[in-house]
This record gives C-alpha cells, sequence and structure tokens, in this order.
C-alpha cells in the first residue's frame, strides 16, 4: 500500500535522479517525476509506477503544477545557464505548495568565490532556497563514479585521457547520492537545514582509477592527462548515440545551452580541473551509510556493475 504522501522529482533522466525515482518506488511511496521530455526513459518510469508529467524548470506554471500536492522534492538542475532562475522559481511554488523538504542537488566546489560560473551558480542557488524559508538539505558530492562511463568509448580503446592531474578525490555513485536524497525526504527534520558533502569510500587520483579499471576487466589501460581544450574537443565528438542515465548527460544537451563542448560547460571542466588539483573534492565521511543505510559502492565494484559498457 503507498504512502499518501507524494515527492517530485526532477531530472528522473538522470544519473541520480532516475535511481531516487526507482529507490522511492520500491519504497512504496507515491512518485511524481517531471521530465523535460518523452522518451524511453520517461516511458520505463512511468511502467515503473511513477506519475511523469512534462514541463520545463524555467517555466513558472510548469513548476507550480508539478509542485502541488507534493511533500518532498528532489531538485536537480544539469550544468548549463539558468540555475539561479529555476531555483527561484522552484522555491516560490513550493512555498505555496506548502512542501516540507527540499534535497537540492548542488556540488562539492560550490562557494562564493568559485571562479567556474556553474559552481557560482549553485552556491547561489543555495542561498535561494535558504533565503525562502521552505525547509532545505544540500547535497554537496564530488566527482561522480559516472565520469569513469563517461570515459567509457576511449577505455574500450585502451586509454583514459582526462584533464586532472594528481589531485584526490573519493568517486560517488549515482545510486549512492539517490539513497541519501531518499533518506532525507522520509526523514526531513533530522536533515533541514543542513548540508552534506557526499563522497566514496576511498580516495584516489586518477592515474591510480585507470589503474582499477585496468585490473578489474583484465587489461592494461594508458592513463594521460590532457589539457582542457583537447579534452573539450574529446566531448564534443562523444558518439551521439540514445541518452543514457549517467553523469555524462549533465553535459550532452545537445539541444540547449550548455550542452557538451558549450564555452558554459568548458569553462566549469577548466576550473573544477584547478579545483581538483588544489583539493576542493577531497575529503571523506560516513554520509552516505549513515543517511542512505548502507556504504557506498567501491570503483572496482562500480566498474564490474557496469563492465559491459566499458566493453566487456
Amino acid at each position: 500500500m503507498k504512502s499518501e504522501k507524494k515527492f517530485l522529482v526532477t531530472g528522473p533522466t538522470g544519473a541520480t535522479g532516475g535511481e531516487t525515482v526507482e529507490q522511492l518506488l520500491k519504497k512504496g511511496l507515491t512518485v511524481r517525476a517531471l521530465a523535460h521530455r518523452e522518451d524511453e526513459r520517461s516511458e520505463r518510469l512511468s511502467k515503473l509506477g511513477a506519475e511523469v508529467v512534462f514541463g520545463d524548470l524555467l517555466d513558472m506554471e510548469s513548476v507550480r503544477s508539478a509542485l502541488r500536492g507534493i511533500y518532498g522534492a528532489y531538485f536537480v538542475y544539469p550544468i548549463r545557464p539558468g540555475i539561479v532562475d529555476a531555483s527561484v522559481r522552484f522555491a516560490q511554488a513550493a512555498k505555496e505548495a506548502g512542501v516540507k523538504i527540499i534535497v537540492n542537488m548542488s556540488q562539492k566546489s560550490a562557494r562564493g568565490d568559485s571562479q567556474s560560473h556553474a559552481a557560482l551558480a549553485h552556491w547561489l542557488s543555495e542561498r535561494v532556497f535558504n533565503w525562502s524559508g521552505v525547509p532545505v538539505s544540500h547535497i554537496r558530492p564530488t566527482l561522480f563514479s559516472e565520469w569513469m562511463l563517461y570515459g567509457a568509448a576511449m577505455i574500450r580503446q585502451g586509454a583514459w585521457l582526462v584533464p586532472f592531474g594528481t589531485g584526490r578525490h573519493a568517486p560517488i555513485a549515482g545510486e549512492d547520492q539517490a539513497r541519501v536524497v531518499v533518506g532525507i525526504l522520509e526523514n526531513p527534520k533530522a536533515h533541514a537545514g543542513k548540508t552534506y558533502s557526499l563522497v566514496g569510500p576511498v580516495e584516489y587520483n586518477h592515474k591510480e582509477l585507470s589503474q582499477i579499471i585496468g585490473s578489474v576487466l583484465g587489461r592494461k589501460i594508458h592513463f594521460e592527462q590532457v589539457s582542457i581544450e583537447k579534452y573539450g574537443e574529446i566531448i564534443s565528438s562523444r558518439p551521439r548515440g540514445p541518452a543514457r542515465n549517467t553523469a555524462a548527460t549533465a553535459y550532452a544537451e545537445a539541444d540547449k545551452a550548455g550542452g557538451a563542448g558549450s564555452d558554459f560547460v568548458l569553462q566549469h571542466l577548466k576550473e573544477i580541473a584547478i579545483d581538483h588539483q588544489n583539493g576542493i573534492f577531497s575529503g571523506m565521511n560516513n554520509d552516505v551509510q549513515e543517511i542512505g543505510g548502507r556504504p557506498p559502492m567501491t570503483v572496482e565494484q562500480f566498474v564490474e556493475k557496469h563492465r559491459p559498457e566499458f566493453g566487456e
């Protein structure tokens, strides 16, 4: 029997949104998913039992309609211009609807002096939600484990080229972040007003990650650090196959400003590469286990789970 409480998930076809929808449904909870367009991913969510609606986070009536009757909401916006405007609309509509908790997807590098336009906008988005008076919890993940899938085409050919140096981070899978989102939505009073940095179980640099990937797959992976300009060329030429439920979709909305290879995305990547080298994405804690109910996935487990996407 489903709960009378209804939860809204935005970005439901992405790495964290899709997992959040599935995990809420598995708990017998009622879910409304706000998707941007109808496709095989939104159709799948509907078949799983979600109420799928379509709209734009920059359209006030879309947002108002999506939030009516909602108890708790997950807000996530892709890496493209517009997040502050979207946050203002979402916060106002949530206030009107009497929403009890918003989980806001931010990022670990979000701060008031960030040189990344996207990271600064995420920080401003946090301020908007705080000012709104609607109970909110911010999550600030380090780099997603799905970044490895973003490079799967290269890895299948035995190489991994990235614009990061010797900085370290503990990769966190989208499904582990979703467990935290669900944990907060189910228990808002314990988490409202708090900010959580979400990380995986072990810190690595990217060269070490390439060695782990190779070890799990049983083949040698050539690692190479490249310039952000070269990396921009790589992601801009990435094959445009069917949309995938990974972090890469945040950088691959070809029909929107801010798609892979755009000036906005490349400026962000350039600055987070610097931040990564300077330790902004490092750090360890137990938030995923304590809020999500189980330890986060290791890199080895992640690669094994996604072995087919790496060519095996």
